[in-house]
């Protein structure tokens, strides 16, 4: 695990740091800090827009006496894809926008949930169900 989170932290940033310099050199700093700055703006407002959408979903889903496992996982999404997108770079955004956009989230969401279920433990329950009656 802490390789992992190693790798994350260390070559995420190499990736994004080259992919600006590239872009940035083909379009020009101006035009690569502007889309920067754009994709961001963008990026907040619809993480707004989502998030608000799932809440009112989860509301809903409360006041039904209903659990909002999907709603949670929902928000979930949205808070990582916000923050994704607060990240500047292009892989970033890239990953923040498919989790914001609705139809690509479902199927994220189906991928995670998958994750989640393989690695909960397993357990048989057992109810007894023997009930005794004392005279007294």
């Amino acid at each position: 695990m802490l390789l992992r989170l190693f790798l994350l932290f260390t070559l995420v940033p190499v990736i994004e740091l080259a992919l600006l310099v590239e872009v940035g050199s083909h379009i020009g700093v101006a035009p690569t800090i502007a889309v920067v700055l754009f994709t961001g703006a963008a990026g907040a407002w619809l993480a707004r827009t989502q998030g608000l959408r799932a809440l009112m979903r989860l509301q809903d889903a409360l006041r039904s006496a209903q659990f909002p496992g999907d709603e949670i996982f929902d928000g979930v999404l949205i808070l990582g894809g916000g923050l994704m997108l607060l990240t500047p770079g292009f892989l970033t955004d890239l990953l923040g926008f498919s989790v914001l956009i609705p139809g690509s989230r479902h199927l994220i969401k189906a991928a995670l949930k998958g994750t989640v279920r393989r690695r909960m433990p397993t357990r048989n329950a057992q109810v007894n169900t023997t009930y005794t009656v004392s005279d007294s």
